[in-house]
C-alpha cells in the first residue's frame, strides 16, 4: 500500500508535514535539534520577537497545574534583527522552513518587524501574535477587538512578502467575528488558539504562583476549547487555512483538531516533557491514516459529524 500523503498546502505554502511547533515552546529549534530531526517538521513557528529586545517579566514565570501549565514570560526575546541574524540564518542553512511570530505594542511596531523580515532567509510565513495574555496592559490586547485586529492585519499584509496568519485568543465573546475581521483585512490564515488566561494560588503563602498573578494556561486542559474555536471558525469560513493548537500531545489529539477544521497542527506544551513529541505526533498521524485506509490527510479536514 502506498504511504498516505500527509503533506499540506497552507495558504499556498507546500509543507511536507502538518505538524508544526507552537511559538514559545520550541525556541527556534537549535536546542531541540538534539532530539528532533527538524527537516521532518512542517515548519518551526519561532518564539515571538518584537522590534526591540524585551527582558520579559520577573520570576516566578511558570507553574504547573492539573492537565496544564501557566506561564507569564512577557515576550522575552532578543529583538527581530538578532532573530534574523542568528536564528533564521541557522534554520536556512539546514533547509528548515520557519514561521516568524511577531508582536508589538502598536501597529507601527508590527509593521516595522514585518519590514525587517522582508526576504529574510528560511521564512515561509508570519504569525501575528495579537493575543499574548502576559503583556503589561492586557486591556490593549489587539485580539480582543475586531477593529484592532483588522488594523494590524491590514498594515502587515501590505508589507509582508509571505502569507500572514493572525493568532487569536479564545478569551472573547465572539471569536468568529474577530477571525472574519482578520481575514477581510488581509490575513491569509488564522492560528487558533493562544493560551487562555488563568491563575493559580499557593495555599501556604496565600500568594499567586506567578509574579503577575495571572498567566496563560496551556496543555491538555485547553484542548476542548481549541477544538471548539477551530470548529466554530471553520464552519463560518471553511476556505480559510487554520493552524490549530492547544494541548496537542498525541496523534489522536492532532486528528481531533484536523477533524474540527485545522489544516496544520502545532505542538506546544508537550515539547517540555517529551522532546520528541512532534515526531511522535507525525508518526501517529501516518499510522492513523494507514489503519483507516485514508490516502490523503486533507480528506478528513473538517469532517467531524455533528448531528441534531
Amino acid at each position: 500500500m502506498t504511504a498516505p500523503a500527509i503533506s499540506i498546502d497552507l495558504a499556498g505554502i507546500r509543507l511536507s508535514s502538518p505538524v508544526l511547533t507552537a511559538s514559545g515552546c520550541f525556541g527556534s529549534g537549535q536546542e531541540m535539534s538534539r532530539f528532533v530531526d527538524l527537516t521532518r517538521l512542517g515548519a518551526i513557528v519561532c518564539k515571538t520577537v518584537t522590534l526591540k529586545p524585551r527582558r520579559g517579566i520577573a520570576p516566578p514565570r511558570g507553574a504547573e497545574t492539573p492537565s496544564g501549565m501557566l506561564n507569564a514570560i512577557g515576550l522575552q526575546n532578543p529583538g527581530v534583527d538578532a532573530f534574523i541574524a542568528k536564528d533564521l540564518s541557522w534554520l536556512d542553512k539546514r533547509n528548515v522552513p520557519a514561521i516568524a511570530s511577531i508582536g508589538g505594542q502598536n501597529v507601527e511596531e508590527y509593521v516595522a518587524c514585518a519590514e525587517r523580515l522582508r526576504e529574510a532567509p528560511a521564512l515561509v510565513a508570519i504569525e501575528l501574535n495579537l493575543s499574548c495574555p502576559n503583556l503589561e496592559d492586557r486591556g490593549f490586547m489587539f485580539a480582543l477587538s475586531a477593529e484592532r485586529t483588522a488594523e494590524v492585519c491590514a498594515a502587515v499584509s501590505e508589507q509582508a512578502m509571505v502569507p500572514v496568519f493572525a493568532k487569536l485568543s479564545p478569551d472573547v465573546t465572539d471569536l468568529v467575528t474577530i477571525a472574519d475581521a482578520a481575514v477581510k483585512a488581509g490575513a491569509d490564515g488564522l492560528s487558533l488558539i493562544n493560551t487562555t488566561l488563568g491563575m493559580a494560588i499557593d495555599t501556604t503563602t496565600f500568594r499567586p504562583k506567578l509574579s503577575t498573578g495571572t498567566g496563560g494556561l496551556s496543555g491538555p486542559a485547553i484542548r476542548p476549547i481549541a477544538v471548539r474555536c477551530i470548529w466554530q471558525v471553520h464552519q463560518a469560513m471553511p476556505h480559510v487555512p487554520i493552524i490549530g493548537m492547544g494541548g496537542v500531545a498525541s496523534a489522536a489529539d492532532a486528528v481531533e483538531l484536523i477533524l474540527a477544521g485545522a489544516t496544520a497542527v502545532a505542538v506546544g506544551t508537550a515539547n517540555f516533557y517529551e522532546p520528541r513529541a512532534t515526531e511522535l505526533v507525525r508518526l501517529g498521524i501516518e499510522r492513523f491514516l494507514e489503519t483507516n485506509g485514508i490516502t490523503r490527510l486533507d480528506q478528513i479536514r473538517g469532517r467531524v459529524k455533528v448531528e441534531g
